[in-house]
């Protein structure tokens, strides 16, 4: 009886207008949104994005079905972050999964203590305050570290068994980066070690690498270390295209360096890390506390060599490098 009260005084149309908020808050209440916080851009991370996705149905979670995920992008403009991760909190977002050195999780964590976070970070996140310990995390935080300036001792020794004739190692950074005074003093260390003093090179934008290489290229028998940062990430293409043109062997901290005609990279296989990272949003969606959720590290590293880089650049790779190399681009 209420019911046909309602539909005689507001009519048909009327009643499909009350209803129609009703259904969406129902519809929003039943898919569970991800907001995906990233320095870098939607490009430079498909391969991630993609092993994310796979983690996420680990978990019993596809993107259209029965999640949702909402995309904020900096494009390697970290000013940008905090704003984004903003965007994110305002929309009410189940989880927030933060990615791309460590601002992007810094930024996540100034915008909110109560959404939950599953971060990737290139360093300690004890160290870095992101968590209280590596086993229990506390906080709204966890996630995985692939401690890519742990690994840049043994990159440069491989390095300089690539490139012995170096008389200059470069190590290109960007100062804006909250990490990049941690990788510049272990890249310091490490190149003490190996005997040879390596000189700072920093960048802030795109639009600086192409003048920056250009004067290293003035400098005889010089090598590029490229430091892990989302700029460089999300502009990959043009720093390995700008490094190859100028016939300077660089560095690289990840594979999809190599794969874009990079001479070497060293550090740790994403695979196994952004699949976890993944099935840990996956695990929090379901109930589960990212306080209660171990920060996971690393257990594969990959030392990939790209052979055709190599020829452009007259660099004859020593058979014992191709030996240990576990990839081998030709």
């Amino acid at each position: 009886m209420r019911r046909r009260k309602v539909i005689a005084l507001f009519g048909g149309a009327g009643v499909a207008a009350l209803l129609r908020p009703l259904a969406g808050r129902a519809q929003n209440a039943a898919t569970q949104v991800i907001g995906v916080l990233g320095s870098a851009s939607a490009s430079a991370y498909s391969e991630r994005l993609t092993l994310i996705g796979q983690g996420l149905a680990d978990s019993g979670f596809t993107e259209g079905r029965n999640v949702a995920m909402d995309y904020r992008w900096a494009e390697g403009r970290l000013d940008r972050l905090p704003a984004l991760a903003a965007e994110l909190v305002g929309r009410r977002v189940d989880v927030i999964i933060a990615t791309g050195g460590l601002q992007a999780p810094q930024a996540a964590m100034s915008a909110t203590s109560t959404i939950p976070i599953v971060f990737s970070t290139d360093g300690d996140p004890v160290k870095q305050g992101l968590v209280a310990s590596l086993n229990r995390p506390g906080g709204n935080a966890t996630g995985i570290t692939v401690f890519s300036a742990s690994l840049t001792a043994k990159r440069l020794e491989l390095f300089r068994a690539l490139v012995p004739a170096a008389k200059v190692f470069a190590i290109l950074a960007n100062p804006a980066s909250a990490q990049a005074a941690d990788q510049i003093a272990d890249a310091q260390a490490s190149a003490h070690v190996l005997g040879f003093e390596p000189r700072v090179l920093n960048v802030r934008s795109e639009a600086e690498f192409e003048p920056t290489l250009a004067a290293l290229a003035e400098t005889r028998d010089a090598a590029l270390v490229v430091t892990a940062d989302p700029l460089f990430i999300a502009r990959r293409n043009v720093l390995v295209g700008a490094a190859n043109q100028h016939r300077i062997p660089a560095s690289y901290g990840r594979r999809e360096f190599t794969a874009g005609g990079g001479l070497m990279s060293y550090g740790a296989n994403l695979a196994e890390p952004y699949r976890l990272m993944g099935a840990y949003a996956g695990r929090i969606l379901k109930g589960e506390q990212p306080s209660n959720l171990p920060v996971q590290q690393p257990t594969k590293f990959e030392f990939v060599v790209n052979l055709k880089t190599a020829r452009l650049l007259g660099i004859e790779v020593p058979s014992g490098l191709l030996s240990v190399a576990d990839e081998v681009i030709e």
